[in-house]
């Protein structure tokens, strides 16, 4: 199923102490370890719940600022992307939208229509996480976008899986206090200005049934960007949104919980001892308001804590922690010459990516403003609620929600996710049953009272880029509105 989407990064910062797992080169992870060691650093984000953050200083009676977008559709679309392959049968679009004149803030879209009936296909926005990084490096390129990168670094080919989606990792300010002072809060509203100054750019989608897709620390960006929609909605003297489900996967969704979840899956997937695995539960407090360690706990308690987590990281030795079972990254022995296949992991992607988004005539062709690009950057985040359940809980009773987990990935695993929504105490609706992709078991799914969690079997923490055919099937179902499919007739 194709389905036509926007893809946005807006400006997603952090510059965070490290948090004892390292990586070649900045991504998802280290800026999710970033961000959560820094909640117990000296100047910590801001922990207050959306709902306050949503409330300080702002009326959502307000109009927000929505420009002339004359002209601009047809500016921004592509001709054609350096290295394209032929045969290319949709239209795509990329640009920027300003979303505060006053300050020059700009966020930068990648945009692709569906290749079949796009008129009457549903409006997709991803978001990849962070904070801090870049949905047109991960989301467009390494996961469910049209095109993937060769090895070359200079030429695409196609993903015969792709969602027909685009991505982001251009935008910018001239305004510097932007890339100091930015955090959930102003995702979320800039998120939305966004969107309104879109849907004028390009009227023909205003009326379409919009999905607001992500994953990692899209777990905040998208239930908050989709509560201030609907808040928003009622003010009826500008566009309403029409909003209507959102789907997360390896989401962060609650510190400790997400915390806990990732200590039991490296003991339980024979990544850690015995003995450290009972340390870390012994001395560590997942219950209580403040992350990892209760304050009020003796502090050679909380020394003790944070022995037994450093223990268990270590422990598991040099593995992408993305995908326990994936190789690791040799830049040694790339072959630029060599083609990629979509069905093949490529652990080395971001380096392709990298290669290739530094073209200059890739950044011309992209109308984007000439940069160094990179995956992932630092910039400070001010405020991050420590959890987002409750705006799951509100949004899961007027909206479409399904949770989402690749079950190879360690950082926000599969364990996080059922913690998580356990806390929501919902009942079954639709009892736990495997779903099928190309006559194989995909995943797992069960259906609660508003909320559908799924699984998808073999997938780590970027799902697409490891699964892509299951992790197409999968989003068809939540686009229909239907569970995954379940097994072939016999």
């Amino acid at each position: 199923m194709e389905v036509t989407a926007i893809w946005l990064l807006l400006l997603l910062p952090c510059s965070f102490p490290n948090f004892l797992i390292s990586s070649c080169m900045g991504n998802q992870i280290d800026y999710l370890n970033r961000l959560v060691a820094s909640r117990r650093s000296s100047n910590p984000p801001r922990p207050e719940s959306w709902a306050q953050l949503d409330d300080q200083g702002n009326s959502h009676s307000s109009p927000v600022f929505v420009g002339s977008q004359k002209g601009l559709m047809q500016a921004d679309k592509i001709d054609k992307l350096p290295g394209q392959p032929e045969g290319v049968d949709f239209d795509q679009y990329a640009g920027y939208v300003t979303v505060d004149p006053v300050a020059d803030r700009a966020l930068f879209y990648f945009f692709v229509e569906s290749p079949v009936n796009s008129p009457n296909k549903p409006l997709v926005l991803w978001l990849n996480g962070g904070p801090g990084c870049s949905s047109l490096g991960y989301g467009a390129m390494q996961e469910l976008g049209p095109f993937r990168v060769n090895s070359d670094g200079k030429t695409l080919y196609r993903n015969e899986y792709a969602w027909n989606n685009a991505g982001v990792g251009f935008s910018y300010s001239k305004n510097s206090s932007d890339y100091t002072q930015v955090g959930d809060k102003r995702t979320a509203e800039d998120s939305y200005v966004f969107l309104l100054n879109w849907l004028e750019r390009f009227p023909q989608y205003k009326t379409r049934d919009l999905f607001i897709t992500g994953e990692s620390y899209a777990g905040h960006y998208v239930p908050q960007l989709a509560s201030y929609i609907l808040s928003r909605n009622k003010n009826t003297n500008q566009t309403v949104v029409n909003l209507k489900g959102i789907a997360i996967g390896n989401a962060w969704i609650d510190d400790n919980i997400c915390t806990k979840g990732l200590f039991d899956y490296l003991w339980t997937h024979a990544l850690n001892s015995d003995e450290t695995n009972e340390g870390v539960n012994k001395y560590c407090d997942f219950a209580s308001q403040d992350l990892v360690t209760n304050k009020a706990v003796a502090k050679n308690a909380t020394d003790q804590c944070d022995q037994y987590q450093s223990r268990a990281l270590t422990e598991m030795g040099d593995i992408d922690l993305y995908g326990i079972y994936s190789p690791l990254c040799n830049s040694s022995a790339i072959k630029p010459g060599s083609d990629g296949n979509v069905l093949n992991f490529d652990p080395c992607s971001d380096v392709h990516v990298k290669s290739y988004l530094n073209l200059a005539k890739v950044q011309a062709a992209l109308h984007a403003k000439a940069t160094k690009w990179s995956a992932c950057s630092g910039v400070g985040w001010t405020d991050s609620p420590t959890s987002t359940l409750p705006e799951i809980r509100d949004l899961a009773k007027v909206i479409r929600v399904w949770i989402y987990s690749g079950d190879t990935d360690g950082r926000v695993p599969v364990t996080s996710s059922r913690y998580a929504i356990k806390t929501l105490q919902l009942p079954v609706e639709t009892a736990w049953q495997p779903w099928y992709s190309d006559s194989e078991v995909g995943g797992y799914v069960v259906g609660y009272k508003g909320v559908v969690f799924t699984t998808v079997r073999g997938a780590g923490h970027t799902v697409p880029s490891y699964q892509p055919a299951r992790a197409l099937t999968m989003i068809a179902s939540f686009l229909q509105g239907k569970l995954p499919p379940g097994p072939p007739p016999s």
